[in-house]
Formats: structure tokens, C-alpha cells, sequence
């Protein structure tokens, strides 16, 4: 019976393992997880920097609502 061992076992690290046995589809997969986080973090810097902020120089009357009874 033969072996596909070699005569002088090599040790290998950690991160030359892992490489070796990356999978294609889980690296796509990471990938697009990534890249939505990243577009979602975006988008929310994107709305908080566009929020209306209320100036205190502001005209006071034209800033106010005026509430209409329908009665």
C-alpha cells in the first residue's frame, strides 16, 4: 500500500493552513457581506449629515407651526 506522506513531515503554520483551504464561494460570500456593511455605514453617515439642525438665529415666527381647528 502506498502513502502520499512525505519522508520528512513538514510543520505547517496556522495561516498556511487556512490559506490552503480558503473556499472560493465563502470568500465571494465575505465579500458581499463586507461590501454591504460598508454601504450601509454610508448611507447613515449620508442621513445623519443631511438632518436638519434648528438655528437659535432663526426667526422664531416663521419657524413656528400654526395648528388649524377644523371644528
Amino acid at each position: 500500500m502506498k502513502t502520499n506522506q512525505s519522508p520528512n513531515p513538514v510543520k505547517k503554520s496556522t495561516y498556511a493552513l487556512l490559506v490552503r483551504s480558503e473556499e472560493k464561494e465563502r470568500c465571494l460570500f465575505e465579500t458581499i457581506v463586507y461590501s454591504l456593511l460598508v454601504v450601509s455605514a454610508v448611507i447613515g453617515i449620508w442621513q445623519f449629515a443631511h438632518l436638519r439642525v434648528p438655528s437659535p438665529f432663526a426667526d422664531k415666527a416663521a419657524t413656528t407651526t400654526q395648528i388649524v381647528s377644523r371644528s
